[in-house]
């Protein structure tokens, strides 16, 4: 339980209002740009708790200097817990106190310094606030903090206010922190550059990447399950205790990657900036208010963002609603018993959701596009609030960052009268200083960029290098790790030949691998009639896991390839994974529609029989998985030739049910369906039953996804092999290297097979060299390693042999699909 102890009411601290103020005015008659006035006062925006107890507020409104002219009343409501506030309970009544005080309106902002207001901290909620106004209509209205650190009960609730000093001060990795930043402390020399400039370091790669869904990656479903997970680890390889095969899959690693962690969007019954979590019920008087709380419990992948609140921390994710969660994961992976894991966060910043127009001023807006918004980066207030939020997430103790969808940051240029990618605010992203307690490091960098994409033929024209070129030090997503990777079909890796010889002889600064959130969701959306490796499995289930979780693949990525290998925990761990939301009315049944594959390549009857599994929909009427493939494809077809008038497909559906001879019945296979399981919930459909088909399938699917589900369905000998290849590859940092030199490789290949072959030596070491060879798909090969090679194979030996190979003489073996070799001299009588 987290306690409470209410202060007296809030009041203006008028002298350091106007401090602040004076502030701000001399930032504004400044030497400095336009835009380095805006990220200086940007630094003040939101709410800070200071030392001396007083609170610094300030808001951006420029939507309000029309009602500034009108009169009308502004004001900052803060809502302090009367009551004792259950971080675990599902849902709760709880008694606020209410107040109500005037901020001083300068230009397009609002600033206070308050008085009395109560900070948030591990053991208590503090007070939660927001900006107030009664427009023209007579109607209240709120403008919410898009700066906020701790947004407990969602995007659309009011923010609170947090002790970040005290968070930071006691956080437990600051041993980390100060090792690897230049310390600017009082008393310590920085040290500086010829320039004068003091040098910052920048945090250096890492050797390989797991990639992580908070969500997903515990039975908690939150930061502080994935954290117990690491300290049981972490305890067991300190006392060398074996682990299990799924514990064994989270290491290996010395970073993991975070799907974006910010608050997502959430379900909406009308288009409102009402709260679904915090709900005013009733006014006792006129200082005390009674509000119900209901514990978020939103379901997103990620990518679904409103933009307001990046700097927090999703509260789906947070067992405790409180963002110290963050810091305690972070803290255990950077003092993990084996050595620190770094932490890179996935940020979205090229593109917002539709709500963001129920919670951002206009000005943070451009116009619609596929995803909901383009975001009005060209605007200096706005790109300066955008990087200050960013500033603020990673100052929570990352040590990189992936910036998703670089393409997306274009603007009209009106002095070339192009369209033109915002290189420079991708460069500035990847430039921020993070401080920690005296502490500043640059983080390492990856860009996501697949330009000119969606431009026609984009897979085949993108270099993947424009950012690389412009920031070399930066990493960029390679080519075979986009969403169009598909190694499930036949002859997949042949066809690829060309960006798989990029990859091998420029792909140092490459994201690489073959499994991640993208290319296994766009597994699910492979035609099911295609021409399928069945190499790979019985069936398509075991396609698709042997596919992303190949040993072939693998062992080229780990033991040869360049770059910076990424896996994807969902990918080793076998389990499920979908692009899942729950999040949304409005396009709820379309994006289901979109996700019916997911059916067919990842959930078998088995799987589906589970008691625990697919439970909403069973009591809908969907008993068995063939009912809702069915019923799935029957829908996916009609919301396309409805063009996903979900209205008139309900209407569709509804005709063949009550009259399925009818003329009118434009789907003959819904006669099938009145004869199944299904009938009861067809045969009451109507708009509002189907969004809750839409919402109970999406949290079905993202329960069925969660790791926790299936480590004791793990091939230990896999698992084993997997991880070691990862130690192969921390052992062997210089394979992250370009070919070179008389380095070698190429493939064997004919329409029935394809085999990827080669030999590389350490460009500091000639005499250390590794040898490998793959069978990347196709019928049985007979290899030959020594004859291609030209290598006297009596001087190697087997490094790493994927499961179920036999090699009774190197000169001549046998791999079939997916299998792999991996070769490396033998010791001479002086390693000996």
């Amino acid at each position: 339980m987290i306690t409470t102890a209410v202060k007296p009411s809030i009041s203006l601290v008028e002298d350091a209002t106007q401090e602040l103020i004076d502030w701000v005015h001399e930032i504004e008659h400044s030497q400095l740009t336009v835009f380095e006035k805006s990220q200086e006062v940007a630094t003040k925006l939101g709410a800070h708790y200071r030392k001396d107890g007083l609170v610094e507020i300030g808001f951006w409104t420029p939507r309000l200097i029309a009602q500034v002219m009108r009169k009308l009343e502004i004001y900052l409501e803060v809502l302090t817990p009367i009551d004792t506030i259950d971080a675990h309970a599902t849902a709760q009544t709880v008694r606020f106190r209410r107040d109500r005080i005037n901020l001083v309106q300068d230009g397009e902002f609002h600033w206070g310094v308050v008085e009395g207001m109560r900070p948030g901290t591990r053991e208590q909620f503090g007070s939660f606030y927001w900006l107030r106004y009664v427009d023209q209509n007579d109607e209240l209205q709120a403008i919410r903090d898009p700066l906020a650190i701790s947004l407990p009960y969602g995007v659309f609730a009011p923010a609170e206010l947090y002790d970040l000093d005290s968070l930071q001060a006691n956080r437990e990795d600051l041993d980390y922190i100060r090792r690897t930043s230049a310390s600017v402390l009082p008393g310590d020399e920085p040290i500086k550059l010829a320039s004068g400039k003091t040098r910052i370091p920048r945090v250096r790669a890492p050797h390989n990447i797991l990639q992580i869904h908070i969500g997903a990656a515990s039975k908690e479903n939150s930061f502080a399950g994935l954290n117990k997970i690491y300290q049981k680890i972490s305890h067991k390889l300190d006392n060398d205790e074996p682990l299990t095969p799924a514990e064994e899959n989270f290491i290996g690693y010395d970073a993991v990657q975070f799907l974006p962690t910010e608050p997502p969007i959430e379900y909406r019954d009308e288009y409102s900036p009402e709260s679904e979590f915090f709900s005013f019920v009733s006014e006792e008087d006129d200082e005390t208010i009674t509000i119900e709380l209901s514990k978020p419990h939103t379901q997103d992948w990620g990518y679904d963002v409103p933009i307001l609140g990046s700097s927090a921390t999703n509260p789906a994710l947070l067992s405790s609603l409180r963002p110290d969660e963050v810091i305690d994961l972070i803290s255990t992976l950077h003092n993990f018993s084996t050595g620190p894991i770094q932490v890179i966060y996935d940020l979205v910043y090229g593109h917002a959701d539709n709500q963001s127009e129920l919670l951002l001023s206009r000005q943070f807006l451009k116009g619609p596009n596929m995803y909901g918004q383009d975001l009005n980066h060209q605007f200096p207030m706005v790109r300066a609030i955008f990087l200050e939020m960013q500033r603020r997430k990673i100052n929570t103790g990352a040590d990189g960052i992936r910036v998703d969808g670089g393409q997306d940051f274009r603007f009209f240029n009106p002095l070339s009268g192009k369209v033109e990618y915002d290189d420079s605010y991708l460069m500035a992203m990847g430039d921020l200083v993070q401080e920690i307690e005296g502490c500043q490091r640059l983080l390492f960098t990856i860009y996501e960029d697949g330009r000119p994409w969606p431009q026609e033929g984009w897979e085949e024209i993108s270099t993947y290098r424009e950012l690389i070129e412009l920031k070399p030090e930066s990493y960029q997503w390679g080519p075979l790790i986009f969403a169009h990777n598909t190694p499930t079909l036949k002859g997949f890796w042949e066809k690829k030949w060309r960006r798989v010889c990029e990859v091998m002889y420029s792909g140092d600064h490459w994201i690489t691998g073959c499994a991640n959130h993208d290319t296994v969701r766009r597994g699910n959306q492979v035609d099911t009639k295609a021409d399928i490796n069945w190499n790979l499995g019985k069936n398509l289930a075991e396609v698709l896991k042997n596919a992303y979780d190949n040993p072939a693949v693998t062992l080229w990525v780990y033991g040869f390839m360049p770059g910076l290998p990424m896996d994807f925990i969902n990918a080793t761990m076998r389990a499920p994974w979908m692009f899942f939301r729950n999040t949304d009315e409005r396009y709820g049944v379309k994006v289901v529609s979109e996700e019916i594959g997911f059916l067919h390549w990842q959930i078998t009857s088995e799987m589906y029989k589970h008691r625990k599994a697919f439970s909403r929909l069973k009591l809908l009427g969907f008993k068995y998985l063939s009912e809702l493939r069915e019923f799935g494809r029957i829908l996916q077809e009609v919301m396309m030739q409805k063009d996903y008038n979900i209205s008139e497909v309900v209407k569709a559906i509804r005709i063949c049910m009550d009259e399925p001879n009818s003329e009118y019945c434009e789907i003959p296979e819904v006669k099938g369906l009145r004869r199944s399981g299904m009938l009861r919930f067809l045969s009451k459909l109507d708009l509002d039953r189907l969004k809750a088909f839409a919402r109970l399938f999406m949290e079905d699917c993202f329960d069925v996804c969660n790791v926790s589900h299936y480590g004791k369905d793990l091939n230990p000998v896999q698992v084993k092999y997997n991880l070691n290849l990862r130690r192969f590859r921390h052992k062997h940092y210089w394979l992250h290297h370009n070919l070179s030199g008389i380095d070698r490789f190429n493939k064997i290949s004919d329409e029935k097979k394809t085999i990827f072959y080669g030999v590389r030596s350490n460009p500091e070491d000639d005499a250390e060299r590794i040898a490998m060879v793959t069978h990347m798909g196709g019928d049985p090969a007979t290899i030959n390693l020594g004859e291609w090679l030209q290598l006297d194979l009596s001087e190697w030996q087997v490094a790493i042999a994927s499961p179920g190979v036999e090699i009774d003489n190197l000169e001549e073996f046998q791999l079939t699909d997916s299998q792999g070799v991996l070769l490396t001299l033998l010791p001479t009588e002086d390693e000996d």
